[in-house]
């Protein structure tokens, strides 16, 4: 990344708990004009906010001294995820492998009867404890090796984290039990019991847990995978009429491609010969194909029908749709939701907190305990016990998966904390035209003398505006020529002036003509109260006749509406439109609550008006401001580059029940960040006291090593694995 961005992104590795991310940010804060920094446990990456020129070298040095392995992202080494789950997976069998042995002489006792009493009448205890001390070595110099490499030099720079707490759990184990084996004077009688079972499970099931982790950990991330996968690797490029096979990154803006039946589209571009129906589920989340004929626009990882087309390359690398979409869930996927400050001001302190409870624990038993063995098990144990893994997952790995989920169904949140903002949202406005409508609208009637439709197909032929497209079809239908016009001036939220072989006319609003005639005033709210647009059409400043315009109500408009409202959130409009035409279309949605005639400028104060927590759906550039302000903007992804930059959210289909899908969708990935959260926090405040026997003088169990490191590996998995219930939301449908 250039060293003057805003942002700059690092690839951090080694991060393993909520206490790792949170030093990671830390080191980042103190640099030299850093603003702010977010470490992701999940994409493992680091987000830093920049106020002057950085290196983004000098940072990942200063989070490599920290004790981890901080690169530049442009300049970080692409890890393949199966080849780390491979390798953890492969630590884990041979930590097994080492346990097992020792697992079943010191706790075989327990599962056969006897079992201790054969054993010990074949081999002496002196030589079953020398055996034990070579198999339990071996597992911490190999498979256990990562936790001591990392976990003791983070202790000795005074940032201890998980890999701390079991490097020092692990270790105290095996040095107690190796003093008791060759030492064994120096303890007491009642105390010369050994625990190298403890310190070699302890590895082993925390390995087992960070291989469930990785496993799950890769499908939760796999909708970027499956994103990435969707840009084909090679096209057919013709040049001088002959096809040539390249790779697609050397294609170019203005280059011609030719499609096949069944191939993916390589690029974003237009159809420039040939039709064929485009498979754009992968965009939209809706199964059906779309027909493509001559001009249609074409989007790069799509899949082509049955017919053959030919497309001119328009947009290419970082500037196509497949690649925005993807810098866009990466985005979302690596933000921090508000709720993630309480995780991170309790974890700030909280390895430290465990490590001084534990010490607490120790002096405790051997007060009050009945020896040295009893009062190193309960340290021990809320060391295990208490790796506050859970709490780190517990917000990212639900935004990762829920954010990917809503990608596959066609809706991008552009911010990860919209997510958040969403579920509070408790009234959605929504803009009419091309939002709630199909922004398509059809002529229906031209009301006054010669040359109305021929003026207004000449003035809005220089504008953007949806019903200046059906004037224009209007025009093309019929066969007319369109002049052109000199001077075009558009004036939003009313229409458009110019002047037509030197004479000033103007198409727009009854805004535009003060001395508008009673009887084509008359015929407007004739049809304005049938929903239907109006174009007054003007000669010098006079209204000379109109245009009536009908804009269809999308099929699936008033089914979201009336979910909305079974949602208890309720509905309101907000458009430009004149009142009757918005109440008519209102009439038809239940819609009660009606904004009409706003000007573009005026809709964000409607937005300000209508209070907190308000959504705001819409799809032109005049609506960038109502999107900006209210608490989260939808941008429908059919509109305009402007609308979809403003929005929180982006509708890739235009189809409104996107909105509901996303509110819904909201609910539940913050019930399941909040799930996670209950578990891992309530968890740690059950289990530690009873790791650290406050249990045992009522005569309750005291939790052992073993069990301890069990419990700490399924409180991880049992949280990726609710976060993954997430893949399969489906939401509503029309």
């Amino acid at each position: 990344m250039d060293k003057l961005a805003a942002k700059i992104n690092l690839s951090v590795e080694g991060m393993t708990c909520a206490a790792c991310t949170g030093r990671v940010e830390r080191v980042l804060k103190a640099q030299v004009g850093v603003v702010d920094a977010v470490a992701n446990l999940v994409t493992r990456r680091a987000e830093v906010t920049v106020s002057q020129a950085v290196d983004p070298v000098g940072l990942a040095l200063a989070v490599s001294k920290a004790g981890y392995a901080a690169t530049p992202l442009a300049q970080a080494v692409v890890h393949d995820p199966g080849a780390e789950q491979r390798a953890l997976w492969r630590a884990t069998a041979l930590a097994a492998v080492l346990t097992l042995p020792v697992f079943v002489v010191e706790m075989g006792g327990h599962f056969i009867p006897g079992f201790h009493m054969v054993l010990h009448g074949l081999i002496a205890q002196q030589s079953l404890w020398l055996a034990e001390f070579v198999l339990v070595t071996l597992v911490l110099l190999g498979p256990g090796r990562r936790f001591f490499s990392k976990g003791l030099p983070a202790l000795a720079r005074g940032g201890p984290d998980m890999n701390s707490l079991v490097a020092v759990g692990s270790g105290a184990a095996w040095v107690y039990s190796s003093v008791v084996t060759f030492w064994p004077a120096l303890i007491p009688q009642a105390s010369r019991s050994v625990y190298f079972e403890a310190a070699a499970v302890i590895v082993t099931l925390i390995l087992l847990g960070r291989s469930l982790e990785a496993r799950a950990r890769g499908r939760a991330g796999a909708a970027i995978a499956r994103l990435v996968k969707l840009a084909p690797k090679t096209a057919r490029r013709l040049v001088d009429g002959l096809v040539q096979e390249v790779e697609v990154a050397s294609l170019l803006p203005g280059d011609r491609v030719q499609i096949r039946p069944g191939e993916r589209i390589p690029a974003d571009g237009l159809v420039v010969s040939g039709h064929s129906t485009v498979d754009e589920s992968m965009l939209t989340g809706e199964p059906l194909g779309q027909e493509k004929l001559d001009g249609a626009r074409l989007t790069g990882g799509t899949v082509n029908g049955t017919g053959a087309m030919v497309m001119q390359i328009t947009e290419v690398g970082a500037a196509t749709v497949l690649a925005r979409i993807i810098a866009m869930v990466e985005a979302a996927q690596g933000g921090k939701l508000p709720v993630q400050a309480l995780v991170d001001r309790i974890t700030l302190w909280f390895v430290p907190m465990v490590m001084a409870v534990a010490a607490l624990t120790v002096l405790v038993w051997l007060i009050f305990g009945p020896g040295l063995a009893e009062a190193l098990v309960a340290g021990v144990s809320v060391l295990i016990i208490a790796c506050p893994c859970a709490m780190g997952l517990a917000v990212p790995v639900s935004i990762l998966v829920g954010t990917g989920r809503a990608a596959e169904l066609g809706i991008l949140f552009r911010k990860g904390e919209a997510l958040q903002r969403l579920e509070s949202v408790r009234l959605v406005a929504f803009d009419k035209t091309g939002t709630l409508t199909m922004g398509r609208p059809v002529v229906q009637a031209v009301v006054g003398g010669a040359g109305v439709l021929e003026i207004a197909a000449a003035v809005e032929a220089a504008s953007e505006h949806p019903l200046a497209a059906a004037v224009a079809a209007e025009a093309a239908r019929l066969g007319l020529q369109v002049a052109l016009v000199q001077g075009f001036e558009a004036e939003p939220g009313q229409g458009a002036r110019a002047f037509l072989d030197g004479v000033a006319v103007s198409v727009g609003s009854a805004r535009m003509f003060p001395d508008l005639d009673a009887g084509l005033a008359e015929q407007a709210a004739a049809a304005q109260a049938k929903g239907q647009g109006v174009l007054f059409v003007g000669r010098d400043g006079k209204a000379i006749g109109m245009i009536t315009v009908a804009d269809p109500i999308k099929p699936s408009a008033q089914a979201a509406v009336a979910a909305l409202q079974a949602a208890g959130v309720r509905v309101a409009m907000i458009t430009g439109d004149a009142a009757a035409t918005a109440r008519a279309v209102a009439r038809v949605l239940g819609i009660t609550e009606v904004h009409a005639g706003v000007l573009p400028a005026g809709k964000a104060a409607v937005i300000a008006g209508l209070g907190a927590d308000v959504g705001f759906v819409g799809d032109g550039i005049n609506d960038a401001p109502a999107l900006a302000a209210a608490e989260v903007g939808f941008a429908m992804g059919t509109g305009t580059d402007v609308a979809i930059e403003a929005g929180d959210v982006v509708l890739m289909t235009g189809d409104p029940l996107g909105v509901v899908r996303a509110l819904e969708l909201s609910r539940a990935t913050m019930r399941n960040i909040r799930e996670n959260l209950l578990w891992a926090f309530g968890y740690n405040a059950a289990l530690i006291p009873v790791a650290a026997g406050v249990l045992v003088p009522f005569g309750g169990p005291q939790l052992s090593p073993m069990l301890a490191a069990g419990a700490m590996a399924l409180s991880s998995v049992f949280v990726l694995f609710n976060a993954l219930r997430l893949r399969r939301f489906k939401g509503a449908r029309a």
